[in-house]
């Protein structure tokens, strides 16, 4: 069964930029390029992935549309650029013609307003961005998920998805009220899910299928199949687990599944959200 890895970073590792990468992650303290994926991609079958980015500055974009126009395994970017700037429309004039450009996503987790996202040079920005074809993808804490439903309506035409399943507290183990606005959020054909991210909100050390299930079964009852979709996490998820961990992890939950559903979610649904442009001109 096809399989695209619908989230997943490179990077050049600089110590000052990537701060966020602290000495309790030292295993993912160097260099991650297409070359050290290759092969783990190639032994657990996956066609391709979708990049994402990690750094907020437009050199990283720039960086892994780069990447991706020298890499086969690399179907889409998701990049990033400044949505609240009022010179965004000239700054995306420079990717018109970069047919890998999915969409773009910012790091709103970091941002200590929980409604960020619902500022009004922010909503320019993605009135900008939808109304040029792009995807938006939400990286998000459980807190923030108020305003990820306020979008929700504001922009009911508009694909967007949740990253990492809005890092729910798995290691804690609160699921309710994460999970009734997940509910809400699900009534919004537009909104997607990835099922990534999700052991590394788990306890790094000890974590087991039984602690993320309880999550899957809420996010799983909610969204249909087809605006679900996989991702690795790769190499953050490092930190707790290899990818093949990852997606065993996705694969014996929706092994009972429909063939139709389990395709959804493997590739399908990663294909028609970031991948619809360039396979309409296929």
């Amino acid at each position: 069964m096809k399989i695209i890895d619908a989230h997943q970073h490179y990077w050049n590792y600089n110590p000052v930029r990537d701060a966020w990468i602290n000495d309790e992650m030292s295993v993912i303290q160097r260099d991650f390029l297409p070359e050290d994926l290759q092969g783990i991609l190639a032994e657990n079958k996956v066609s391709g992935t979708i990049a994402v980015q990690a750094d907020q500055s437009l050199d990283e974009t720039r960086f892994l549309l780069n990447l991706a126009e020298n890499n086969d395994s690399i179907l889409g970017v998701v990049g990033w650029i400044d949505l609240r700037s009022p010179n965004l429309e000239e700054d995306l004039k420079e990717f018109e013609s970069q047919t890998y450009l999915s969409g773009f996503r910012h790091v709103v987790q970091g941002e200590s307003d929980p409604l960020f996202m619902l500022r009004p040079d922010f909503l320019r920005g993605l009135e900008i961005i939808f109304e040029r074809g792009y995807t938006y993808d939400i990286l998000i804490y459980p807190h923030q998920l108020i305003a990820a439903l306020e979008l929700a309506k504001l922009f009911p035409n508009q694909p967007m998805v949740i990253d990492h399943m809005a890092k729910p507290y798995i290691k804690d183990g609160y699921i309710d009220g994460w999970a009734a606005i997940m509910k809400e959020l699900s009534n919004y054909e537009q909104m997607y899910c990835k099922v990534s991210g999700l052991i590394t909100e788990a306890n790094w050390s000890q974590w087991t299928d039984k602690d993320i299930f309880p999550y899957l079964d809420h996010v799983t009852k909610y969204f249909s199949s087809d605006r679900l979709m996989f991702g690795s996490d790769w190499p953050v998820a490092l930190v707790a687990g290899q990818y093949k961990e990852v997606l065993d992890l996705v694969k014996t939950y929706i092994q009972v599944w429909e063939e139709e559903d389990q395709r959804n979610i493997l590739s399908r649904s990663a294909e028609e959200f970031y991948l619809k442009q360039i396979i309409d001109e296929s």
